[in-house]
């Protein structure tokens, strides 16, 4: 697909794994409410596999699909930010190399729910997300944050969750 500049699949594989980690952390949260509901599960393993080589295909669409209607259905907010990061691991699989700050999301949200998770987990508490986000940025690697600077910054959202992206996209733009 024609863009605004390149992605190779080495780098896309590179912004799955980054989102695949920080979802694989949260998914038992998931799980815990919802036991039998292998779509989010399935999301991962369809990250997985695009990550250790397999092309991109209707697995990775379909499980994130599946995963996102899962997280729709999930009865607290921290099981439905669990099941949203496991759909946006395969889902960053198809990240458009277009320069439009949405596309931040796909590279990040992952890791932001994942950061929202913590704070709720200690009590609505900031530096629990902050503490977070500094482990995403530790783990993000020179790759993902070449490609996450093609694009233009995330705008800073209405919800929790999307302004800590939005804080998560500032600090790892602004590391060496």
């Amino acid at each position: 697909m024609p863009g605004d500049f390149e992605l190779t699949a080495d780098e896309l594989r590179a912004v799955v794994h980054f989102a695949a980690g920080s979802a694989q952390q949260v998914l038992p949260l998931f799980e815990e409410v919802r036991p039998d509901d292998g779509r989010p599960r399935e999301a991962l393993a369809a990250a997985r596999a695009f990550v250790d080589g397999a092309p991109r295909s209707r697995r990775q669409r379909l499980s994130a699909t599946d995963a996102h209607r899962a997280a729709r259905e999930a009865p607290t907010e921290v099981s439905r930010l669990a099941a949203q990061a496991a759909g946006d691991a395969p889902a960053a699989a198809y990240l458009h190399p277009i320069a439009r700050a949405h596309q931040v999301g796909h590279v990040l949200r992952a890791a932001a729910n994942a950061a929202r998770i913590a704070e709720i987990q200690a009590g609505e508490r900031p530096a629990a997300a902050e503490r977070e986000i500094a482990l995403a940025c530790a783990r993000a690697g020179g790759v993902v944050v070449d490609v996450l600077r093609r694009y233009p910054p995330a705008p800073p959202g209405r919800s929790r969750a999307a302004r800590l992206l939005a804080e998560l996209d500032g600090a790892l733009r602004s590391s060496g």
